[in-house]
């Protein structure tokens, strides 16, 4: 009985460290881009009057490109990086090496978003609904129409205001992943597939001429499927 009660505990406390080593990395790295947000966020007392200082920024990580930021789901509230390949920041933070990740930009885009279409990555935790964890609110179609913008900001000053018009699940090695156009034409094709594969319309203009930007997470259920929600630019304000 002694020898089974011991070998019990010795289980039950190796299961608990398990635990806590699984969980520490969300909670400091949670805490980390809170601290992030106190030094370069700024609002006014209604939490209006949004603002970024990217020279902060930059000071402590000169991979920032940009800041990405939802009115919901609120917790999308993150600076983006870019680095030379699209593994690095899958296991490091934006000042950290940790498993909860960075919100970061496809390597092959232009910092500047100036390409027709710009991939942003993040992680979707099982615990603490982080980094692109909730973008999956907008599999409901309900909630896109509640909230149907997000909002990107860049060093120049610009603020970038991106309506949603595709939402859903897809495969890794989907078109939908595709990069790069040929023609106006190629492009334009690609935007009518984008669609077709959403979970629901979007009455918003689309054309040859337009800018998106894609972001990606992993549903957690297949290893092969994402779930990507994507924008289409409709305003623009700001600049150097």
């Amino acid at each position: 009985y002694t020898v089974v009660l011991v070998a019990a505990i010795c289980v039950f406390v190796f299961s608990l460290y398990q635990l806590v080593m699984t969980l520490v990395p969300y909670y400091t790295g949670g805490q980390e881009y809170d601290k992030i947000r106190d030094l370069a966020i700024t609002t006014d007392d209604n939490g209006q009057g949004f603002s970024v200082d990217f020279d902060v920024l930059l000071e402590q990580n000169p991979d920032t490109v940009a800041w990405i930021r939802f009115e919901e789901p609120s917790m999308i509230n993150y600076p983006v990086v870019k680095s030379s390949d699209n593994s690095d920041y899958l296991t490091k933070t934006f000042v950290a090496n940790n498993k909860l990740g960075a919100i970061f930009m496809d390597y092959r885009n232009t910092s500047d978003f100036s390409d027709r279409n710009t991939f942003i990555y993040g992680h979707h935790l099982n615990v603490g609904g982080e980094m692109f964890s909730e973008l999956l609110e907008y599999e409901d179609e309900s909630f896109c129409q509640e909230h149907p913008n997000f909002y990107i900001y860049t060093p120049d000053g610009r603020v970038r205001t991106y309506t949603i018009f595709s939402a859903g699940i897809v495969k890794d090695t989907a078109e939908n992943y595709n990069i790069t156009y040929d023609s106006d034409e190629a492009f334009t094709k690609y935007l009518d597939l984008c669609r077709e594969s959403s979970n629901y319309q979007v009455d918003v203009d689309l054309n040859a001429q337009s800018k998106i930007v894609s972001l990606s997470t992993c549903t957690n259920v297949r290893d092969d499927e994402r779930f990507l929600v994507q924008g289409v630019l409709t305003e623009e304000v700001g600049g150097e």
